[in-house]
């Protein structure tokens, strides 16, 4: 595929709507739905089109991308009443970039085959920051034709876009990366515990670490965020849970025991439990105060 695209995305949250600025921005026509119209009135002024299911979506456009909250709404938005899978659409190629569970995305892969339609299972990481640079890091698994095919595309929203395998594999590769974010997290947040105990100057002791062997884009990017007491999400308490949920159920399925991920799993719950589910995932320093 190549010139001007007739694209769809399902799912304009914190991440999503940057990705469809970017979309406009090249000159794609995008086609939108979200639960809720009133959502998605800024895209709609900026030259997006709203449409009122899924269904009506699939069936106007060259590809399809989806990013929500949940496997189940992923099932919902695919496979539920007036889904995508309803759409009669030959040749349409679907792109989930939801952290999803990996046997949803081979289930989608081979409902998408039975349509005679593609698909990706394509989730990111980098946060708000990086949806709003086209900096994240996709990782994406399916037919490797396809990979090929959508990667001008998914250049519009990241710069580490690799090929990790068959479908599923995208998200098998996305958990790696939220087992190294949440557990990654507890150092930090212990740094900055005993910087201050220690009546150091925080932002002058990240100035030194974020650089040297420790750094991390986590230390780089959120630790200023919980020395300035931000929580303001970039990405959500709930949906990090929902991600080790899945991670640590996969991790059982392969008779694998992962200590630090059950950990940090223990730490964020009671964080919901306390209320701060919508707090972007930098408020685990709380549990130090």
């Amino acid at each position: 595929m190549i010139g001007k695209l007739k694209t769809g995305f399902i799912g304009t949250g914190v991440m999503g709507k940057s990705l469809v600025m970017h979309l406009l921005d090249a000159g794609h026509e995008v086609i939108i739905y979200t639960r809720t119209k009133e959502k998605a009135e800024e895209l709609i002024s900026l030259g997006a089109t709203w449409v009122n299911h899924p269904k009506e979506l699939a069936e106007k456009v060259q590809i399809v991308f989806t990013m929500v909250g949940y496997p189940h709404d992923v099932e919902e938005i695919y496979f539920g009443k007036n889904g995508i899978f309803e759409a009669d659409n030959k040749g349409l190629i679907v792109i989930d970039m939801t952290t999803s569970t990996p046997t949803l995305a081979k289930k989608i892969d081979s409902a998408a085959k039975e349509k005679e339609m593609g698909s990706l299972d394509a989730p990111v990481s980098g946060g708000d920051i990086g949806a709003k640079s086209g900096k994240l890091s996709i990782m994406c698994g399916g037919e490797k034709e396809i990979f090929d095919e959508m990667l001008p595309v998914l250049s519009l929203f990241g710069e580490t876009i690799l090929y990790q395998g068959l479908a599923g594999s995208g998200q098998h590769t996305k958990l790696c990366n939220q087992i190294t974010i949440a557990t990654g997290m507890i150092g930090v947040c212990e740094a900055l515990a005993y910087g201050k105990k220690a009546g150091l100057d925080l932002e002058q002791v990240l100035r030194s670490i974020s650089s040297g062997a420790a750094g991390s884009w986590s230390l780089s990017n959120l630790a200023p965020r919980m020395v300035a007491e931000d929580f303001e999400p970039g990405f959500y308490i709930k949906h990090i849970v929902k991600d080790m949920k899945i991670a640590l159920e996969e991790s059982e399925k392969m008779n694998l025991n992962l200590p630090g991920l059950t950990l940090a799993k223990s730490m964020y719950d009671e964080l919901v439990s306390l209320g701060y589910e919508n707090n972007g995932t930098q408020a685990l320093i709380k549990a130090y105060k």
